[in-house]
C-alpha cells in the first residue's frame, strides 16, 4: 500500500498576514480542503493508498465535520505532547500541549513527529541554553522517542520524520541511524512509518536529492528498521512525483506545497494531480 501524507503546516495563514492562504476564510479553510479532495479520493482503494492530512489544531474539528460517511481521508495532528492524561492521573494540566487523548477525540488517527521544523525548533532552545554539540541532538532523538510512545498510547499512528542537514551530510549514515534506533526504542513499529527528510535539499534557491541519492537513503532506513515502510518526505510535487514512484524502496510521499511561483501555495486541486501522477490513474 501507498501512503499519501499531507502537511499543511499553517498553510492557514491569510497573504495579508504574510500566508499563503487564498483557498477559504479561516473558519472554514479545514472544511474547504476535505471537501475538494474526499470524493476525488475515492477513486483510489483502502488497499491501494492511504491519505492523511496533518491539520493545524484550530482545523481539525472543521475537518473532521466535512467527512462524509466512508471518507478516504483521515486526518492527523502536527506534532503530539510527550505526556497525557489518564485515569486517576494527570487530568488535564497541559497548558499550550497537545496531548494525544485530545487529537483522538477531535478524530484525528496519525501524527507528524520528528519533522525537520520540530527538531530545529527544539534544536534552538537547546542552542540559547549554550547546548549546541551532540547532546542536543541525542536529546532531541530522545524527546521523539517520548512523543511516538505518548501518541501510541492514545491509539495514533505515526509518521516519524528523520533526515540530516548540510553539516550532518558526510556522516548521513550515523545520523539517521542514531535517529532511528533512539526514536524506535519501545514502540510498536506496526503502527509507524518512516518519512525520509534530506534537510539540506529542502527549501528555494537549493538543489533537490536526486534519484541515486534518495534511493540509498531509503535503502539504509529499510535496512536498519526491519523494512519498514519510507516515504519521501522532503517534499513530494508534480515535478518529482513520476521519479519517486520509480523508486521501488519509496511508498509514498508528503506533501506540502503544490505551487511554488506566482500565487504560492497548498491548492486541492494541484494536490490530486500531484496524486495521480504519483500513482499513475
Amino acid at each position: 500500500m501507498k501512503h499519501i501524507f499531507l502537511n499543511l503546516k499553517r498553510f492557514d495563514i491569510a497573504p495579508e498576514y504574510g500566508g499563503v492562504n487564498r483557498l477559504a476564510p479561516a473558519a472554514g479553510w479545514g472544511r474547504a480542503i476535505v471537501e475538494r479532495t474526499q470524493e476525488r479520493l475515492r477513486a483510489y482503494s483502502a488497499g491501494e493508498a492511504e491519505f492523511v492530512m496533518y491539520f493545524p489544531e484550530a482545523h481539525i474539528l472543521s475537518a473532521a465535520a466535512a467527512k462524509t460517511e466512508g471518507s478516504p481521508v483521515k486526518l492527523g495532528c502536527q506534532g503530539i505532547y510527550r505526556d497525557d492524561t489518564s485515569l486517576e492521573g494527570n487530568f488535564g494540566a497541559f497548558t499550550t500541549n497537545r496531548t494525544g487523548n485530545a487529537m483522538v477525540q477531535l478524530g484525528c488517527e496519525s501524527v507528524l513527529v520528528g519533522h525537520c521544523e520540530e527538531r530545529a525548533d527544539r534544536l534552538g532552545v537547546l542552542a540559547s541554553a549554550g547546548v549546541t554539540d551532540e547532546r542536543a541532538s541525542a536529546a532531541v532523538n530522545v524527546l521523539m522517542n517520548q512523543e511516538i510512545r505518548a501518541a501510541q498510547a492514545a491509539g495514533l499512528s505515526v509518521l516519524y520524520c528523520v533526515g540530516e542537514n548540510s553539516a550532518q551530510q558526510a556522516r548521513w549514515r550515523q545520523v539517521l541511524g542514531e535517529q532511528l534506533t533512539v526514536g524506535l526504542a519501545g514502540v510498536d513499529r506496526s503502527r509507524v512509518v518512516i518519512a525520509y527528510e534530506p534537510i539540506w535539499s529542502i527549501g528555494p534557491g537549493k538543489t533537490p536529492a536526486d534519484r541515486p541519492y534518495i534511493e540509498k537513503a531509503a535503502k539504509f532506513i529499510k535496512e536498519q528498521t526491519d523494512g519498514l515502510d519510507v516515504v519521501y518526505g522532503g517534499g513530494l510535487k508534480a515535478d518529482n512525483a513520476a521519479m519517486l514512484a520509480s523508486i521501488p524502496e519509496i511508498s509514498g510521499g508528503l506533501i506540502a506545497l503544490t505551487r511554488f511561483s506566482g500565487d504560492i501555495g497548498f491548492y486541492p486541486e494541484e494536490y490530486l494531480e500531484i496524486i495521480h501522477t504519483y500513482l499513475g490513474k
